[in-house]
């Protein structure tokens, strides 16, 4: 710890440190990353790991479009849907 803690810094400085942490963040989430590659490549069943990590990946983006690009029918028109389909049911 520097000591100036209580001091008021600059914008300029601020930024500067703000981009230090992030460098500091990236390179040990980088280094995180570049480990985890080493242990995959070790392994054995890497092709069948590959293949249900891009299922999931393809389940979650299917669900992110499912979620945000269509908008859901409006329940009014669902119920007259089905009151429709009942109706159509009691003459039979």
């Amino acid at each position: 710890m520097t000591g100036d803690a209580g001091r008021r810094r600059g914008p300029g400085e601020q930024a500067v440190l703000l981009v230090a942490g992030l460098a500091d963040v990236a390179v040990g989430t980088l280094g995180s990353a570049l480990g985890v590659v080493r242990g995959l490549a070790r392994r054995s069943d890497t092709v069948e790991l590959v293949a249900e990590a891009e299922r999931d990946l393809t389940a979650r983006g299917r669900l992110v479009l499912d979620r945000y690009a269509s908008a859901p029918p409006a329940h009014l028109e669902l119920l007259a849907r089905r009151a429709l389909a009942e109706r159509g049911n009691e003459g039979d």
